[in-house]
């Protein structure tokens, strides 16, 4: 699973398409009402929904967005941080640097045992085959 950096990301990216696949579904199947005194047009680019199909889609497209947007605001939610002071931030971050040292001088203190168990290795075959 993505860190939640990256599924925001991948949030942000599908509501954006939404956003353009709703405007594109309404600006193809309206009905091209009139505004004010104007004629009603025709265009060979819009196939017009009947009114009902055109509300029911409207409102999916509409469910669809409020639910990712629900999503974002999830994920916004629970980033690291949220709700805790700038001053608490700071000491987490210390706490988890005095960690990476540990751990990076524990796997210092394995690499070193490890070339001394295979220079060890190498002096008892070496001796094996002198026998």
């Amino acid at each position: 699973m993505a860190d939640i950096l990256t599924q925001l990301q991948d949030c942000l990216d599908q509501l954006a398409t939404q956003f353009y696949a709703s405007i594109r579904y309404i600006s193809t199947h309206h009905d091209f009402s009139p505004v004010g005194e104007q004629e009603k047009l025709s265009s060979t680019d819009v196939t017009p929904d009947p009114p009902q199909t055109f509300l029911a889609a409207q409102r999916e497209l509409a469910r669809d967005l409020i639910v990712k947007e629900q999503q974002i605001e999830y994920l916004i939610s629970v980033l690291p941080g949220i709700g805790t002071s700038e001053k608490e931030q700071e000491e987490r971050l210390k706490a988890l640097e005095r960690e990476l040292r540990e751990a990076e001088e524990e796997r210092q203190a394995a690499v070193q045992e490890k070339e001394k168990l295979l220079e060890r290795l190498d002096e008892v075959i070496r001796s094996i085959r002198r026998v």
